[in-house]
């Protein structure tokens, strides 16, 4: 595995090495000892969706005491993964990073607790997996727009399916930052 390390402290791209031959392809998608050397919390909880084509989840973050750490990957489709940093001390504070995530490039990205995360999926049958380093806790979970004209978004998508929750998210303005 190979870590490459974006503009926004924290947040790194994981970049698996793949077999691949006529039968198909092997790679570890994860390895404990690999990830030790970030020095993350340790995972707790997997979570994995099934999402259409145009839909979008997000932008989620949990608060502490429950602040959670994620490494989200796509297992089948693709999807546009997003990652704004939330974080007051941040010189790239309401900076985001995207990255594409699909079964041809089976990259992952590490989003550490400070940041609000969401994707949009590019296939139907997008299958998105993510291990975290807190339990959900619903008490600490919110919700930024995804829309937001200040956070300035380039989604891939004109049209998207929301939940309620997503479809009235924080405006950025609006936002008062726990981190």
């Amino acid at each position: 595995m190979q870590i490459n390390y974006t503009p926004l402290s924290g947040l790194v791209v994981v970049e698996p090495k793949v077999y691949s031959d006529s039968r198909g392809y092997f790679f570890e998608s994860f390895r404990k000892d690999f990830f030790d050397t970030l020095a993350l919390p340790p995972f707790v909880q997997d979570n994995q969706s099934k999402s259409n084509k145009g839909t979008l989840r997000g932008l989620h973050f949990q608060t502490h005491p429950h602040a959670q750490g994620k490494l989200v990957r796509v297992i089948s489709g693709s999807a546009l993964d997003i990652a704004v940093d939330i974080r007051n001390d941040s010189p790239t504070y309401g900076q985001w990073f995207s990255l594409l995530l699909d079964t041809v490039n089976h990259a992952m990205m590490y989003i550490p607790p400070g940041f609000a995360h969401g994707f949009e999926t590019l296939e139907d049958n997008t299958v998105f997996a993510y291990k975290c380093t807190d339990y959900y806790h619903p008490e600490c979970e919110g919700c930024i727009a995804w829309n937001d004209p200040n956070l300035n978004i380039q989604w891939r998508l004109d049209e998207h399916l929301l939940s309620e929750k997503d479809n009235h998210g924080t405006p950025f303005l609006d936002f008062v930052s726990p981190f």
